[in-house]
C-alpha cells in the first residue's frame, strides 16, 4: 500500500470489511473540535452535545502516536491552509491512481474525526470525478444544499441538544438524507428509530451504497460507551 501525507488506508476495521474487489477507502483522521488551540474542524460539536463521546478515541484513536499525527495534520489546516489542500490533493490523486491500476473504485471519507465543508475546498467533481467521496457530518443544513454529485452525506444525530435532534430528524422527513445514530448496545438495535427503517451501519462504511430515508445504525466504541449525554442512543 502507498504512503501518504494526510490520508489512511487499511487502518479503520469498518472500511477494511468494505475494501475488497470492488471498493478501497481512503480516510483524512484530525484532531476534533477543540484538541488543538486556535482552530475548531467540528463547529457543531458543542451545540450537539458530542464532543465528550467523540469517536476520536475509538480503536488505532487511543494511541498517542495516532492522535499525534491528527494534531500535526489540523495544526497544519490551522497555520497553511495553502500547503494543507495541496497535499491533500496529492494524496487524493496518488490514491485514485493506485486504485485505477487494479480496477478498484476509490472512495475517500474527508471528515474521519473532523466536519468541515470540504465542497467548499475542493472541486470535487471536476478535480476528481472518478472518486465518490462520502462523510457523516452534524452541519445538517448542508443536507438542503446541491452537494456535488460524487460526494454523499450521512447527517450524524445526537440527542444531547433537542433542538439539534429535532432539526436533524427535520432534514431527514424533508431531503430524504440518511442518519446515522449511535447505539449503546449493538444487540439492542431497533429495526425502526423516529419512523424510518433502521439498516445496519457497521457491517461496512460504504454508506454512499445504503438506499436513502433510513436511519443508520451504528454502536458505541471507545470511551463513547460510557456516554450519557445523549449522543449515544439506548435503545427503548
Amino acid at each position: 500500500m502507498s504512503n501518504y501525507n494526510l490520508l489512511s488506508v487499511g487502518n479503520n476495521a469498518k472500511t477494511v470489511k468494505g475494501d475488497g474487489s470492488e471498493y478501497l477507502t481512503a480516510i483524512l483522521y484530525m484532531a476534533p473540535a477543540d484538541n488543538l488551540e486556535g482552530v475548531n474542524v467540528c463547529a457543531m460539536a458543542e451545540a450537539a452535545g458530542c464532543k465528550a463521546a467523540c469517536l476520536y478515541t475509538a480503536g488505532r484513536g487511543k494511541m498517542n502516536s495516532v492522535q499525534a499525527g491528527r494534531l500535526r495534520k489540523t495544526m497544519l489546516w490551522r497555520d497553511n491552509r495553502v500547503a494543507f489542500l495541496q497535499q491533500l490533493r496529492e494524496d487524493i490523486a496518488k490514491f485514485t491512481r493506485y486504485c485505477e491500476k487494479r480496477g478498484i473504485q476509490p472512495c475517500v471519507r474527508l471528515n474521519g474525526t473532523s466536519d468541515i465543508m470540504w465542497e467548499k475546498y475542493l472541486d470535487m467533481e471536476t478535480e476528481f470525478p472518478t472518486v465518490q467521496f462520502y462523510d457523516y457530518s452534524k452541519l445538517y443544513l448542508r443536507a438542503y444544499k446541491d452537494l456535488p454529485s460524487n460526494y454523499h452525506l450521512t447527517l450524524s444525530y445526537s440527542e444531547a441538544n433537542p433542538d439539534f435532534a429535532e432539526a436533524v430528524l427535520n432534514a431527514h422527513k424533508l431531503t430524504g438524507v440518511n442518519v446515522a445514530v449511535v447505539f449503546r448496545d449493538k444487540d439492542t438495535i431497533p429495526t425502526s428509530f423516529a419512523g424510518s427503517t433502521v439498516l445496519d451501519g457497521d457491517k461496512d462504511d460504504l454508506r454512499f451504497l445504503d438506499a436513502p430515508r433510513h436511519i443508520v445504525a451504528l454502536y458505541a466504541k471507545g470511551d463513547a460507551r460510557k456516554d450519557d449525554t445523549g449522543f449515544v442512543v439506548d435503545a427503548a
